[in-house]
């Protein structure tokens, strides 16, 4: 059976990655694991250098007061993440669908390697409960989830509602056009309204590309509408969102800007960061 991984924390994006796993999940007939990984600042409170001008005896006093602080500390996260886990399953089995948790300890990225081995599918909120919400800072971990996945990434908005008109920021490279060729074969797609938006020059190359994508998902049983218009990428695909009610904004995790050294584009970054509905990235 397929499966979708669906990673958790504290934060107020737990319930929101639930409910579009469960949408995704439904739609895949997939079942969800569901993860929250406890990293090394959630349980330590051992600095890494301790010895300063303290004495053998008060080093050794303090050490032993912050191993009980950690012990202590290790098993409330625990305790909270057994919570979260719990209201999480609970969530998904109200929408009817098969979940199992798992709660780690360890490095997120290396975590989720292991466990995206045989998922189709990595759910994870935009902001987790460290990030500032009044800056609109994205979660650290989601850069370093999407810089290490090797399957499709959907980044959760704030609060699900119903998807059914898909945009692709579509720029003609590797990434873009395996994320044509996912919405062409996977079930998650059906029946969708699908648009194409290219942003560029109009140049014979672009044209190309993009009647390439169009041709591939009508031999799929989509009607898609494809432009190719000039402009700013970011301003361009962030007002077609806004102005056609687009539920669900697919694109390339590269792409769109020549700062080819940053793992997440520029473009992807401010899209991710701007949008208030999910974007489905692909490396």
């Amino acid at each position: 059976m397929t499966k979708l991984l669906a990673l958790i924390d504290a934060s107020v994006y737990a319930q929101s990655v639930c409910d579009h796993a469960a949408w995704a999940a439904a739609r895949l007939d997939a079942s969800v694991e569901v993860l929250h990984v406890l990293g090394r600042r959630d349980t330590s409170s051992i600095p890494a250098d301790y010895t300063g001008s303290l004495s053998a005896d008060a080093r050794d006093t303090l050490l032993a007061e912050l191993a009980a602080l950690d012990e202590e500390k290790a098993r409330l996260a625990q305790k909270r993440g057994r919570l979260v886990l719990d209201e999480a399953k609970a969530r998904l089995a109200a929408a009817g669908i098969d979940a199992v948790t798992s709660l780690r300890l360890g490095d997120l990225t290396e975590t989720v390697a292991e466990r995206e081995m045989d998922a189709e599918l990595v759910v994870i909120g935009k902001r987790g409960e460290a990030a500032d919400f009044a800056k609109l800072h994205l979660g650290s971990n989601l850069e370093r989830v999407v810089r290490a996945s090797r399957r499709p990434v959907l980044v959760a908005a704030r609060a699900f509602r119903p998807i059914e008109r898909v945009l692709v920021a579509f720029d003609g490279g590797a990434s873009a056009l395996k994320a044509v060729d996912h919405i062409a074969r996977s079930p998650m797609f059906a029946g969708l309204s699908c648009r194409l938006l290219m942003v560029g020059a109009e140049t014979s190359d672009a044209r190309k590309k993009l009647d390439g994508a169009v041709a591939q998902l009508a031999a799929a049983g989509y009607v898609p509408k494809a432009d190719l218009v000039p402009g700013q990428p970011e301003q361009v695909i962030a007002q077609s969102v806004e102005r056609e009610g687009i539920d669900l904004l697919v694109m390339g995790a590269y792409g769109h800007s020549r700062i080819r050294n940053l793992i997440v584009g520029s473009t992807t970054v401010e899209m991710v960061r701007s949008c208030k509905i999910p974007i489905m990235m692909f490396r």
